[in-house]
């Protein structure tokens, strides 16, 4: 018996859960503020609304009668949607707001963490006195990030030592409209990503993946949503042991055992310190763009997942396939800061799907030699009649699948070169040995090795 499956979301994150779901005996419908075309084509039906409007996801997915949904994004999960549609009797795959306050809050995520001694929390402070911030900065004895309590899709975090100075912090923070920050140490090392499917107090996790926020080559530039990522073909990165994947597990099960019917996915963001694994932070959904590397290689059925978490059953054992991943993503020009939304994507997609490229003995129109599969992703772009257009967010993802980091990279560029990037800003280095070399450097100087 087929189930009728809702997708909430309209960026790349839930075009790679499409995806994992297109091969299910799932009915596919989405709804989002945006149409992806990726995700359109996949569904039964899209509708385009307001995901952060509770009673409008309801009435839709009442419409087509969906018995499970699948939260992409973190606004709905504050806007409660998971609790509106719990409440209509459909099964939110994702997190009531409540307890989606360990994203959309991160003061109350650091009173939790020292609350319920959850492992790896950083020093920290809340303030809601702008001035009294300020003068914690002048009196703490060492660098701090300062982070807005609530959310900002990951551009609104500066660090001292490393983004601004301590002045320039004090000023970031008067000049800010924020209502309550977070001062907490500066953590120094190298940050890894582990997503943990929940449901009915048991958990399974995913290989770990390295996101590049930083806009520019050589972790360069302002802040993004994130630049790409990538994972190997084990559960851990080249910088870290087989000990730092388990240790930062340990810290996600026990924020599980602390959260009371937690149901979704749980996304540690570590820092790979020379003390071991501590907390970055904690988001309550799927990473974007680590969906694009997990997705890819789960080998297991997510639908099985959906309806063992509906059922009250555990989470089914993952299998992964031992494969490793590299995502980059197309941007538009000035993007984070200044982004120039509404230029025309034009998108060779067929060429994508097979990515190739020359060999050392073939050029021109010669036959050439198959790079391996290539995957798209489709993100914030809005399909209209006449075309895909950018919004002032990131527009589509390139991802390579291989046995190597360096394999899966050159597979990730390959379909870059055919894709078509006109207009649009890429982070080339993403996944190259250097920079991944560079990583294993940095933590070998940490350990002392």
């Amino acid at each position: 018996m087929s189930e009728t499956v809702l997708l909430i979301g309209g960026g790349g994150r839930e075009h790679a859960i499409a995806r994992a779901l297109e091969e299910s005996d799932a009915d596919l419908y989405a709804c989002a503020g945006n149409r992806n075309p990726g995700i359109a084509r996949i569904a039964e039906g899209f509708e385009t609304l307001a995901t952060t409007n509770p009673q409008a996801v309801v009435d839709y997915a009442t419409t087509v009668d969906a018995g499970i949904a699948v939260i992409g994004p973190e606004s709905p999960l504050e806007a409660g949607v998971a609790d509106a549609l719990e409440e209509a009797g459909v099964y939110a795959f994702g997190p009531k707001e409540a307890d989606a306050r360990i994203e959309t809050d991160k003061a109350f995520q650091r009173r939790f963490m020292r609350e319920n001694d959850v492992p790896g929390c950083p020093d920290f402070e809340t303030f809601d006195d702008m001035e009294a911030a300020c003068d914690y900065i002048d009196e703490y004895d060492g660098d701090l990030a300062i982070k807005p309590a609530g959310l900002t899709g990951g551009k609104g975090v500066k660090v001292i030592g490393d983004q601004v100075t301590a002045e320039e912090g004090k000023a970031y923070i008067r000049e800010s409209e924020y209502d309550r920050i977070v001062l907490e140490e500066r953590l120094i090392g190298e940050e890894f990503t582990i997503q943990a499917f929940v449901a009915n107090d048991t958990l399974e996790t995913a290989p770990a993946v390295q996101d590049h926020k930083r806009a520019y080559e050589g972790d360069e530039g302002p802040n993004t949503g994130g630049m790409g990522s990538y994972s190997d073909a084990t559960t851990h990165l080249p910088f870290m042991t087989e000990d730092d994947y388990d240790e930062a597990v340990s810290i996600i099960e026990a924020a599980v055992d602390a959260l009371e019917d937690y149901r979704g996915i749980l996304y540690g963001q570590f820092m790979l310190t020379s003390e071991g694994p501590k907390v970055v932070e904690f988001n309550a959904r799927f990473g974007d763009p680590e969906a694009m590397n997990t997705l890819p290689v789960l080998e297991t059925d997510f639908l099985d997942v959906l309806t063992a978490a509906r059922d009250g059953d555990p989470v089914p054992e993952l299998e992964f396939a031992e494969q490793a991943t590299v995502c980059k993503y197309a941007v538009p020009e000035g993007y984070p800061t200044d982004p120039e939304a509404g230029a025309k994507v034009k998108v060779d997609e067929e060429s994508v799907a097979r990515a190739v490229r020359a060999t050392k003995d073939s050029s021109g129109d010669e036959p050439r030699e198959s790079a391996g599969d290539a995957l798209l992703y489709y993100a914030s772009v809005d399909e209209r009649d006449d075309g895909i257009y950018t919004t002032t967010s990131r527009s589509f993802a390139v991802v390579g699948v291989a046995d190597s980091i360096t394999d899966a990279e050159e597979i990730a560029e390959d379909a870059l070169a055919v894709a078509g990037d006109e207009g649009l800003h890429v982070r080339h280095d993403i996944g190259k040995p250097d920079l991944v070399q560079r990583r294993i450097d940095h933590v070998n100087d940490l350990r002392g090795e």
